[in-house]
């Protein structure tokens, strides 16, 4: 194994952890396990490649499933996967200079989009009453992303620093 590959699979893996720490930090909602355990996956987009950012988010909703005391059944493996590609997608955006367009898409596409595989396998109302405590939880992610990322960036570029 390279040391560029295992820088990689270490900065994935602290990326995770801090996932794990966000997952603690429940919005509350009616029958969702909302938390802020996004905004790391989505400020990795700073330095990490988009598989690794994607996997890391992916791992992230698996620990906040797993502190909620839900299982790891068939539909919180689904919503890891979104949280792959959707962290993955927001990460391509990034690097090519989608400033506004990046975080509209990730607003709806994690807020409004994500839930919307539950309106045809569980029910409307599922997927309506989770919407709201989902949208609050990833604009509160995207404000934490939004406030930190730039001080990331400024950091990593005076540390000479750049994409891995």
């Amino acid at each position: 194994m390279n040391n560029s590959k295992l820088k990689l699979m270490i900065l994935t893996a602290l990326i995770a952890a801090l996932s794990v720490i966000g997952s603690f930090i429940k919005v509350p909602g009616i029958i969702t396990t909302a938390a802020l355990d996004s905004a790391p996956a989505f400020m990795s987009v700073a330095f990490l490649p988009p598989i690794y950012s994607g996997l890391a988010g992916g791992l992230g909703h698996l620990a906040t499933a797993y502190s909620s005391g839900f299982p790891f059944g068939p539909l919180h493996i689904l919503i890891a996967i979104e949280m792959f590609i959707i962290v993955s997608l927001f990460n391509v955006l990034h690097k090519k200079g989608f400033t506004i367009l990046k975080w509209i898409f990730l607003i709806v596409a994690n807020g409004i989009l994500s839930p919307l595989p539950f309106y045809f396998i569980i029910s409307p109302a599922f997927y309506f009453s989770a919407l709201p405590s989902l949208l609050v939880a990833t604009v509160i992610n995207v404000i934490i992303v939004l406030i930190i990322m730039p001080i990331l960036v400024k950091i990593l570029n005076n540390g000479k620093v750049k994409h891995i």
